[in-house]
């Protein structure tokens, strides 16, 4: 019996399973150290998280776009090291986690400070500009709206696969937004189901606070983003040939 499904799934030696047999056999041999990195990550989100709560309450833009640039800033490297690891269990990649947490948070320090700090100067301005609207202390229309949930889910559709490329591999931001620019464009539906699912998160948690804030601490950062890779991994790892250049790099570590 497994962790959360029926374990009636047979292993199959040399052959990874796939779709939802993959999902489940990789986040049950794997949840407590996504929930561990998960966590670490959650900590480097303090600073943008108290500059929120604050820009909101005070109503300041000003004072959100400075969270979302200085808190993306302190987020990037713990976000570097939580994709690292998901990664890394994703192509079977056994390594101590907390190993691999350092190593990935060493290494991609300087790396992920632009990503970061983009993400959250964008999701700062549309959680800014969200609350106003709930709360009623900015005009809603439908335009309004839609150009909110447009804007917030093309970043993520891009930033998904910009990701996966930072922790990865060496080489300039400019070359990484363009690579996931056209890896959006040639497989949009798949990137498109990944964005809508942690927009769709995102929004429910947003939506229902403060009952919903007990998930964050167990699952709000890792568990989507889990389920994003998941679904994309497979197409990464063909367009990326992530597997393969570990494998000249690194020769025997993508033996099964």
């Amino acid at each position: 019996m497994g962790l959360f499904f029926p374990d009636d799934d047979r292993s199959i030696p040399g052959v990874r399973k796939t779709g939802f047999p993959r999902y489940k056999e990789v986040l049950e041999a794997n949840y407590k150290e996504f929930f561990l990195v998960g966590f670490l990550a959650l900590v480097f989100h303090i600073p943008f998280g108290a500059g929120m709560v604050y820009a909101v309450g005070t109503r300041s833009a000003l004072i959100a776009l400075l969270a979302g640039l200085v808190g993306g800033l302190f987020a990037g490297p713990g976000l570097a090291g939580m994709e690292d690891l998901l990664l890394r269990r994703l192509r079977d990649d056994r390594a101590d986690w907390w190993t691999a947490w350092k190593r990935a948070f060493r290494k991609d320090l300087l790396a992920s400070l632009l990503p970061g700090a983009l993400q959250y100067l964008l999701f700062g301005l549309v959680i800014f500009s969200g609350a106003l609207i709930l709360w009623g202390a900015a005009p809603v229309t439908p335009a309004n709206l839609l150009l909110l949930l447009l804007s917030a889910l093309l970043g993520t559709m891009l930033l998904t696969v910009w990701w996966p490329q930072v922790v990865l591999f060496e080489g300039g931001a400019v070359g990484q937004v363009k690579n996931a620019f056209f890896f959006t464009v040639f497989h949009f539906g798949k990137v498109l189901g990944a964005g809508l699912l942690q927009l769709l998160w995102w929004v429910i948690l947003f939506l229902f606070l403060p009952w919903t804030a007990f998930v964050v601490p167990i699952l709000g950062l890792w568990y989507i983003r889990f389920v994003a890779l998941n679904l994309l991994y497979p197409l990464l790892n063909k367009e990326f040939h992530i597997e393969e250049q570990i494998e000249e790099a690194f020769p025997g570590r993508m033996d099964p």
